[in-house]
């Protein structure tokens, strides 16, 4: 298709189920390139419009509407090297996540037998078992990531086998060296998921959907690599 064709905003909006206002958004954000005009004022594209479309919406699954569009902004600027790092930036949070992952997976496999404890333990003992100071076990109290019970006679901290769980789970993943504000969304699984072992059940489907992110990101790939090459 010859790059001078002019195409109107339904023969773009059509192929993908978008209506012709849509496409004038996309062109309004920068996702297009700017569209020339006819005397009369109505818009007209061409192939390049389309092929910059059909990469916009193969970038979405993948990197998301915000950094899609910041892609497609920074290439319509002939910023090429901006929206590169941009997709460099995706890659590496994927990357991470896979890490993650994996950390994940290992914490829960050692997480087995503290699953099946029943006795309350106090934050001395615990502190001492995992090999932290109480001051820590204190400070992940505060971040939400334990939520241990006070004893009603004493005040003292009581640790159930579920805190025992959490509490081990945060510790392995502090080692693997992630943050507190990244644990607490994973702590927060185990709770929401009723332990251990329903959580483990969800992670054929966490291993699923980084697989299906990473061929979006392939296809997006290819996309946009078409879309520079027009």
């Amino acid at each position: 298709m010859a790059q001078n064709l002019q195409l109107r905003p339904v023969d773009l909006a059509r192929p993908h189920g978008l209506s012709t206002q849509a496409v004038r958004n996309y062109e309004e954000a920068g996702i297009l390139p700017a569209a020339d005009r006819t005397p009369s004022g109505y818009r007209t594209y061409t192939p390049r419009h389309a092929q910059a479309l059909h990469a916009f919406l193969a970038l979405v699954p993948g990197h998301g509407h915000r950094t899609a569009t910041a892609i497609m902004r920074a290439i319509n600027a002939y910023a090429v090297e901006e929206a590169l790092t941009l997709v460099d930036r995706t890659h590496a949070q994927l990357l991470e996540d896979r890490g993650t992952l994996r950390a994940v997976e290992a914490a829960l496999r050692d997480l087995a037998p503290v699953a099946r404890e029943r006795a309350d333990t106090f934050v001395g003992p615990l502190a001492r078992r995992l090999g932290v100071r109480p001051a820590t076990l204190r400070k992940w109290e505060r971040a939400g990531l334990v939520q241990p019970r006070r004893d009603r006679r004493t005040g003292y901290r009581v640790y159930t086998a579920a805190d025992v769980r959490d509490a081990q789970l945060v510790h392995q993943l502090r080692r693997g060296g992630y943050p507190l504000e990244r644990i607490a969304p994973l702590i927060a699984q185990v709770r929401s998921a009723g332990g251990v072992a329903p959580l483990e059940s969800t992670l054929h489907d966490w291993h699923a959907r980084l697989a299906a992110r990473g061929r979006a990101l392939l296809a997006g790939a290819a996309a946009l690599d078409a879309y520079l090459g027009s």
